[in-house]
């Protein structure tokens, strides 16, 4: 194994990627400075407060928990030191537009059993066997794909991932996959809904993926007191403890290379920081179209990233409202009549969608987070990456989400109630994290960007410039960037293993 004590490693953005890596990489020894384009730690991970509300700008869904225990475990701390988790119960309420009622799922097969049920005559058996087989599915993919880097398209179709491939139904869509177990459109939704977390479309998401389902239905979903930032904190803690540097309010402005070698950063104040290696975990695209100056550095070119499949942007609502809201849980989903329709309107055709489907997070419904006798709401609807808009149809269309809420989600008086109200859109994703085409997550998770055919941790044309994050592999997640954060580990040190790392 090689050593990296020592060495100078500058890692640009601070998501859950960047401080992964960093608590990895300091801990190991090395010189680790972190340069952050805003105002805080935490990339899309981000807090802000206002008027006495307290509101996580993204990710709010706690899944894949082994994962981060397992990342918490490599460094020799415990999450519990740092903040405490709560198992929801339920995990999550939905809407149907469609037939007007809603269900409660807990995660539990006892407690969720009836419900299914209820929903399909014989589905409450036939996701037994659904799960069992998401299980299996899930625990391939953990030992053999997601912790594995690919240096080339035979690294991929080793004998043992083809043996093990054939298990995962790579080569099917999700959507035929679910029907051949489930004839009801609802069973068929609960089922597809988790690749909203992946950027995804069931008509053109690998199958695969279908070990959402077992992360959502047999592991749980929990959520982190005082908000996802509180899990940022801890990481940021467990880095500077070993020595890193954090620099807020350091926008980067070139990876300087020489000989096709990465030498340095230079930030957009014209300091110049040396490094023996950088990493970005700035989005991807920006990184290589932007960053880096010259053509011959770049591993893909605008042609690549013209025929990419970018995830959904969103359109998001943070509310703060007067009193208590009883028709919502922590996590509540709207699902759109029409599922096809809804995801054409943000994949192949873009217009603001015309039946939205949509989620909201109503953390004061487990933590102190908004005012005494009021709750926040995080809101947040799918729609296209790239679309364009400006003032007029942004107004009209969130005043569109608000008279849906309070018609299908039974809040009939919510603009009335409504003391605080902030919207961010597509523009903004651009504006604050860089992010392509204002894209939510980044790159989608089709089969043509998936594994070894996602962009990779390690620049094809610059040593020593490395990537980690979102838009290179495993993909998108909290937990599954703590796993990219490895996998760049990996490539430091020369670990060509399939797993998880067991220690440092």
């Amino acid at each position: 194994m090689k050593s990296i004590k020592g060495k100078r490693i500058v890692i640009i953005g601070s998501g859950f990627g960047g401080l992964g890596a960093a608590c990895l990489l300091a801990r190991a020894g090395a010189s680790v400075t972190i340069l952050e384009k805003n105002e805080q730690t935490g990339g899309r991970a981000s807090v802000f407060e206002a008027d006495g509300f307290r509101f996580d700008m993204g990710p709010s869904w706690y899944l894949m928990p082994d994962v981060f225990s397992q990342f918490f475990q490599l460094l020799g701390e415990r999450e519990e030191d740092y903040f405490e988790l709560e198992r929801l119960s339920p995990s999550y309420r939905i809407f149907f537009k469609d037939t007007e009622r809603f269900v409660d799922i807990y995660s539990d097969r006892d407690k969720d059993r009836a419900t299914i049920e209820s929903l399909e005559v014989g589905a409450a058996e036939k996701l037994d066997r659904y799960l069992e087989r998401a299980k299996q599915q899930y625990e391939i993919a953990v030992r053999d794909f997601m912790y594995k880097n690919y240096r080339s398209i035979f690294d991929f179709f080793t004998w043992r991932v083809v043996t093990q491939g054939t298990k995962l139904s790579v080569f099917t869509k999700m959507q035929t996959y679910v029907a051949r177990y489930f004839k009801s459109e609802e069973m068929q939704k609960i089922l597809q809904y988790p690749l909203v977390f992946l950027g995804s479309s069931p008509y053109n998401t690998p199958a695969l993926y279908n070990i959402m389902s077992h992360i959502d239905f047999r592991m749980g979903v929990f959520y982190p007191k005082r908000g996802f930032h509180a899990v940022i904190e801890a990481l940021q803690t467990i880095a500077e403890k070993d020595g890193t540097t954090i620099r807020l309010n350091s926008e980067v402005d070139e990876i300087v290379t020489e000989n096709g070698i990465a030498k340095a950063v230079r930030l957009a104040t014209g300091e110049e920081i040396e490094a023996d290696v950088v990493i970005s975990n700035a989005d991807m695209y920006h990184t290589e179209m932007h960053l880096l100056k010259e053509k011959k550095d770049r591993s893909f070119s605008q042609r690549y990233w013209d025929k990419r499949v970018m995830a959904p942007s969103a359109l998001v609502l943070y509310l703060g409202v007067k009193g208590e809201i009883p028709s919502l849980r922590h996590h509540t989903l709207l699902f759109s009549k029409d599922w096809q329709k809804n995801f054409g309107e943000i994949f192949e055709h873009p217009a603001w969608p015309e039946d939205p489907s949509l989620y909201v997070c109503n953390p004061s419904k487990t933590d102190d987070v908004a005012p005494s006798g009021h709750e926040n709401l995080f809101v947040l609807v799918p729609i296209a990456a790239g679309l364009a808009y400006d003032d007029a149809p942004l107004k009209s269309y969130t005043e569109k989400i608000l008279t849906t809420m309070e018609n299908h989600m039974d809040i009939p008086d919510l603009r009335k109630r409504i003391v605080y109200k902030r919207t961010f859109c597509v523009d903004d994703f651009a504006a604050r994290y860089n992010s392509y085409k204002g894209s939510a997550l980044g790159l989608a998770h089709t089969l043509s960007q998936t594994a070894a055919f996602r962009p990779d941790t390690k620049s094809k044309k610059v040593k020593n410039l490395y990537y980690v994050g979102a838009g290179t592999n495993p993909g998108i997640g909290m937990p599954v960037c703590l796993i990219s954060a490895q996998l760049v580990y990996k490539r430091l040190t020369g670990d060509r293993s399939a797993g998880a790392l067991e220690e440092l």
